[in-house]
C-alpha cells in the first residue's frame, strides 16, 4: 500500500501589492513498498521541519531513493542536497541545470507503479504534478496548484508563463484527486 507523509507544509507570504515576501514550498514523502520518494525538498528554512519529520516517520533521508521535483524553483528545491543518493527527476522545459538530474518528456511518466509524474505546465513550462493512486487519489501539485484557493475558484497561479495553460493543469488535476496537496499549503479534499 502506497502511503503518503506530509514532511513540511509549505507557506507563501505577500506584500499588499501582491509581491512575494516570503515562499517555502509544501514537502512530501511516498512510501511505496521498499520505494521512498520525496516531491520537492523545499527550502533551507524548512529543512528543520523536514528531519524532523523523518525522525518521527523512523525514515532516514539517505535512504530516499528518489526526488522528484515539481519544478525548479529556488523555493522547492534548496534542500535537494539531503538526498545525495537519490535519483532526481524533473521535466523538460527548465532553464536551471540540475546535475545529475533525470530530465523526462511526454506528458506522463510512471515513477513506480501508483504513483507518475504528470505535466501540469503554466506556473512553468517544466511543471508537473504526481499522481498518486493509494486508499485515495492525491495529487502532489506544486505550483500548479500552489494555494487552495486555486483549485476553489479556477483561478492560475499568479506567478505563471501562460494562464491558459495553467487553468487546463488545475482542471486536469481537479478531474483526477480527491485530495490535493498544495504547493504552498495544506492539503485538503476536493469536491470528486
Amino acid at each position: 500500500m502506497i502511503q503518503l507523509d506530509v514532511l513540511a507544509v509549505g507557506d507563501l507570504q505577500r506584500d499588499a501589492d501582491g509581491n512575494i515576501l516570503k515562499a517555502d514550498s509544501t514537502s512530501v514523502l511516498i512510501r511505496s513498498g521498499s520505494r521512498l520518494i520525496v516531491v520537492d525538498p523545499s527550502t533551507r528554512y524548512m529543512r528543520p521541519a523536514v528531519r524532523t519529520s523523518f525522525r518521527q516517520i523512523g525514515v532516514f533521508p539517505k535512504d530516499v531513493d528518489t526526488v522528484v521535483l515539481t519544478h525548479s524553483h529556488y523555493d522547492h528545491i534548496e534542500n535537494l542536497d539531503l538526498y545525495q543518493k537519490a535519483r532526481v527527476l524533473i521535466h523538460s522545459g527548465s532553464d536551471l541545470d540540475i546535475p545529475g538530474a533525470k530530465v523526462v518528456d511526454g506528458d506522463s511518466y510512471e515513477v513506480c507503479e501508483g504513483v507518475r509524474m504528470v505535466h501540469t505546465p503554466g506556473h512553468c513550462p517544466e511543471h508537473c504534478s504526481v499522481f498518486v493512486k493509494a486508499d485515495r487519489r492525491y495529487v502532489v501539485a506544486g505550483d500548479a496548484i500552489p494555494l487552495e484557493d486555486n483549485l476553489r475558484l479556477m483561478v492560475p497561479p499568479r506567478l505563471n508563463t501562460d494562464p491558459a495553460a495553467a487553468l487546463e493543469s488545475i482542471k486536469k488535476i481537479a478531474e483526477y484527486a480527491d485530495v490535493v496537496i498544495p504547493g504552498h499549503g495544506f492539503p485538503f479534499m476536493t469536491d470528486r
